[in-house]
Parts: structure tokens; sequence; C-alpha cells
């Protein structure tokens, strides 16, 4: 029998926003671990998520987000399950979340998977063509350019950026609520306004 207490599955509740008979169970299987606990949980989520991700996800809803001062605001979409979901706090809280990385980090794309054709052949190009590239030996510049691609992404991607400056990216936090939540969610879009850019 692992030893813990109930503090520790509250603790353990309130980190992971698990139910209280999974934070106990978790924590038999850790030895009474709340950090081992934690990554069980996790684990778990993100494989729930991982199932949940072929359903239909229609409901939702549309916010905007104005930064303080005017000068930059941000309509998003995000889509869950249902009608239900989309009113509670916790998908709220998310949907704000998000609109607040658009305002602050810019990003231009949802997803690598959506980053048009056309403007991924030219990002590689132009990457293929810069002169630090252009140095190295030809067998390493496909590698080279692919690990820049992928440190792109982070800048131009909303799901690849970190979130708030941690080590997780916004893909990771959506994972963790449809963990929480227990239905799918998708970024579906966004619009980002900022006062005098060019159009």
């Amino acid at each position: 029998m692992a030893n813990f207490s109930a503090n520790d599955v509250k603790e353990l509740r309130e980190r992971t926003g698990a139910g209280m008979m999974d934070c106990k169970r978790a924590l038999e299987e850790a030895d009474g671990d709340v950090e081992k606990a934690v990554v069980l949980l996790r684990e778990r989520g993100l494989a729930a998520a991982a199932r949940k991700a072929g359903r239909d996800a229609r409901e939702g809803t549309v916010a905007s987000y104005i930064h303080p001062g005017g000068r930059v605001g941000v309509l998003i979409e995000v889509n869950c399950e249902t009608d239900f979901v989309a009113r509670t706090d916790e998908f709220q809280r998310l949907v704000r979340d998000l609109a607040m990385q658009v305002a602050g980090l810019a990003p231009r794309y949802v997803d690598v998977e959506r980053i048009p054709e056309a403007d991924l052949a030219a990002k590689r190009e132009a990457l293929l063509g810069d002169e630090t590239t252009a140095k190295k030996p030809e067998h390493l510049r496909p590698q080279i350019v692919e690990g820049q691609l992928r440190k792109w992404y982070a800048e131009v991607c909303l799901l690849e950026q970190p979130f708030r400056d941690t080590d997780r990216t916004v893909r990771d936090i959506v994972t963790e609520a449809v963990a929480k939540i227990g239905e799918n969610i998708r970024v579906r879009r966004f619009t980002r306004y900022a006062l005098g850019e060019e159009l």
C-alpha cells in the first residue's frame, strides 16, 4: 500500500485538474510520489486527448481580445464538441489565453499544416540560399534547413509557440485542456490587428 495522505490527493488534483479517484489511483501506482503521479496523469491525459482528436468539433466560440491601450486586437475562433463546454469558464479561459498569445507573439498561422505551400517553399529557398548555409558541406544543408525551419515554425505557428515563456508549447496547453475538459478542442482561425500596420 502506497504511503500518501488526503492532502497529497488534493495537491495532485489542484495541479492536474484530474478527478479525485484518478489522482488516488495515480498516487497508488507512483507509490505516493506526487511528481511521478503528475507524469502518469499527464501521459494518460495525452493518450485520452489523442483518442479525441478525430472527433468532430463544430461548437465553440469566437472571442475578441483588445490589448490595453487599444493598439492590438485579436479575433479568434476556437471549436469544441458541445455548446455546453463552450460556455464553461475553463473553456473561456483557454480561449482568452490563446487570444492573448496571438496578441503578444503575432503568429501568422495556426499550425504547420496550415502554412501555404508557396510560403513554405519560399522560406525553404531563402534558408538554402543563405550564405551561412551555403558555406556548409552540401550533404549537411538539408538537415540545417530543417532545423532552421523548426525554429521558424515556433515563431510563426501559434500551436508551436512557447506558452508564456514556459517549456510548454501552446499545443501542450490545448492538449491538456482536451484531457481535462474531455472534448476535442481545435483552434480554427484567428486574425490579429495592430494599429498602423501595413495593409
